[in-house]
């Protein structure tokens, strides 16, 4: 009973926390590393999972501490690399965004700070209530709702120059 539940909920929930974790992280491989990790923990304390309510909702949590810990690690490799070629005589490049190659919002995500980017994200692509945002990543209420205010902003403006199509899969685009 107990491998069939989960195998239920694998099945339902795998491709929305690899879209999560996708976009997170904006890497597609790792993505899928990410929801597999995650739901490797949401098996390993099924039970427990199970009985404290929403199974889906502890693992967008763990999809979420797991993309930030990743960007981390990233980060300090990239410092590392950057680091390493000062030593070997390299130029340091600056980290100022190419704002033109924004060209989708995917990509503009990206440019976010983590926080912004899981408030939007979770807020608005999963249309979770603040609340559970809240909860899934740690933090109040008022900061979701404050960190969702400024990333909407911030993607506004990195998109403002962008052409959007006026139709989308035959549905209008909102403006």
């Amino acid at each position: 009973m107990r491998d069939e539940a989960f195998h239920a909920f694998f099945e339902q929930h795998h491709v929305q926390l690899s879209g999560l974790a996708y976009l997170l992280s904006g890497d597609a491989s790792a993505a899928d590393d990410l929801a597999a990790d995650a739901l490797t923990e949401v098996w390993r304390h099924w039970d427990r999972v199970c009985a404290a309510g929403d199974p889906a909702a502890y693992a967008r949590g763990i999809v979420a501490n797991l993309t930030r810990n990743w960007l981390r690690r990233q980060g300090r490799a990239w410092r590392g690399l950057q680091m390493l070629g000062l030593a070997l005589g390299g130029e340091r490049s600056s980290p100022s965004p190419d704002v033109p190659a924004v060209v989708d919002v995917r990509s503009a995500l990206r440019l976010l700070p983590y926080r912004r980017r899981a408030c939007v994200v979770l807020r608005y692509a999963f249309d979770l209530p603040e609340s559970e945002v809240a909860d899934i990543l740690g933090i109040s209420v008022g900061t979701v709702k404050s960190q969702t205010s400024r990333g909407a902003k911030q993607l506004a403006e990195l998109l403002q120059d962008v052409r959007l199509p006026d139709q989308f899969g035959g549905w209008e685009v909102a403006r």
